[in-house]
């Protein structure tokens, strides 16, 4: 419970009508995508404009109240969940796109835009904007910043990091800083832009990003490939890589994920096959044409049992709405769908794969496989109940063993959906107790008062040992 004063004080910022603390509001915000980490805040806050987030911020630093931003709450690492009580700051009122720059192939936005709005808009315009998480949909570019999302463009294209120019943030202290900008080049001291980008709203709340675009690609095809060994699927990306062919997209979907997504989307998508690869190429049509001449040659190579060229723009759409929709599709068969990223250098996707199925089946868990293999990053979700405390055990045995797995494979625990408070317990397995100390010393220099997004990512008291067997 806030204050009176403090309450008085918010309400006098962002006015009555921003300002929330009954009981149905505080429960809407106690949790995002991530199953078991509820927790209430105090009140829910929605300035209207970057002054009115510096103004809550500077109060809420003077009176040590946490405070987590959050946008559609779509993340899946406990990362806008307010473990501390305090502030949810929703970003919901900072939705405009303020400007697409065609001279400098740029685009200037608040950070409550969602992800699919906002590359329409560009798209509109003759460009591209290539990160293109999942959740598009629903996410906003606010969250994609501050979790560094990727997509299924990723292996191609790159992250969120890849595009981003320039940020206005606002500090801790209430203070209001500039990033970058529209520029080509900028190495004028530290790359803070850089250092806020996937920082998960540990060090300050962006309220504005200048984003890269680059030139629409001038055709695309979409290939399906179907397999009836997992191995001999995992080693095609392997070998497609290989072959120097970066596609635009490369997702993998082993048989139980492909079943529940075709129940769901009712495309048409074979589910008698143990996995499927789905493939687009983008570019100039020649080089689309050869680059899927090849890939459909090396998958054959590899035991495909079938490779087919969508024959429509709409049947290459549904190809890659299908996949988009795994998480979805998935979440319906079990009371809780834990989805979990981990990733490792493409040349070990084979064995990471196969290391998947077999702590599934030690533990005694149902784990699903699917993910952006092109760029080693694969979501193992598991299907269980929150509420069996004894498979829950299991469960989280399982993904222990599957980041130290990933680490030992030269990966790492995370590729894009953060390590919020669901993965602290094994950061220092990927960056050691040296490099937290590096953060936790960043973070002190920025919030000396520890308001911005407390418990999340490296909080010692919340950490757990994990030894990697060598």
């Amino acid at each position: 419970m806030l204050d009176k004063h403090v309450k008085e004080a918010l309400i006098s910022i962002v006015g009555l009508d921003n300002y929330q603390d009954s009981k149905t509001s505080l429960l809407t915000y106690s949790y995002d995508a991530t199953p078991g980490f509820q927790s209430f805040p105090d009140a829910v806050v929605s300035p209207r404009d970057s002054q009115e987030v510096a103004k809550v911020v500077k109060l809420c630093n003077q009176y040590k109240i946490p405070i987590v931003p959050r946008g559609s709450g779509t993340n899946l690492s406990a990362g806008t969940t307010p473990l501390h009580g305090g502030i949810v700051l929703l970003m919901k009122h900072l939705n405009n796109i303020i400007e697409i720059d065609e001279e400098n192939l740029t685009v200037r936005t608040q950070p409550g835009v969602v992800t699919q709005t906002l590359i329409e808009a560009i798209e509109d315009k003759g460009f591209f904007y290539p990160p293109d998480p999942s959740s598009m949909k629903i996410s906003q570019i606010g969250g994609n910043i501050n979790e560094n999302s990727g997509g299924l463009r990723g292996l191609k294209y790159g992250v969120t990091r890849d595009y981003v120019l320039g940020l206005e943030v606002v500090l801790p202290n209430g203070e209001i800083i500039k990033t970058g900008g529209k520029l080509a080049k900028d190495v004028a001291g530290y790359d803070l832009t850089r250092l806020f980008v996937g920082s998960e709203g540990t060090l300050g709340i962006v309220t504005e990003a200048t984003l890269k675009l680059i030139p629409k690609p001038e055709t695309k095809k979409t290939m399906l490939v179907l397999y009836q060994n997992l191995d001999a699927a995992a080693r095609s990306v392997s070998a497609i890589i290989a072959n120097r062919i970066i596609p635009a997209t490369l997702e993998f979907l082993d048989q139980p994920t492909l079943k529940a997504v075709e129940d769901f989307a009712q495309i048409g998508l074979p589910t008698n096959v143990k996995a499927v690869l789905i493939i687009e190429q983008d570019g100039p049509k020649s080089v689309v044409d050869s680059d899927m001449e090849k890939i459909a040659t090396i998958c054959r190579e590899n035991e495909a049992v079938e490779v087919t060229l969508a024959k429509s723009n709409e049947e290459a759409e549904a190809l890659t709405t299908a996949r988009r929709a795994a998480l979805s599709a998935l979440a319906r068969l079990r009371p809780t769908t834990i989805l979990e990223d981990a990733t490792v250098p493409r040349s070990e996707i084979a064995k990471m794969v196969s290391a998947i199925k077999e702590i599934a089946n030690r533990n005694q868990v149902t784990i699903c496989t699917f993910g952006h293999a092109g760029d080693g990053n694969l979501h193992p979700t598991c299907l269980t109940d929150i509420r069996d405390k004894v498979e829950m055990s299991r469960v989280e045995n399982a993904f222990e063993e599957i980041f130290k797995k990933a680490i030992e494979l030269g990966g790492t625990i995370t590729g894009e959906h953060g390590v919020g408070a669901m993965k602290l317990p094994y950061l220092h397995l990927k960056v050691g107790e040296a490099g937290i100390d590096i953060m936790r010393n960043i973070k002190l220099a920025f919030d000396p008062n520890n308001i911005m997004n407390p418990g999340k990512m490296f909080t010692m008291s919340d950490r757990k040992r994990v030894v990697i067997q060598k």
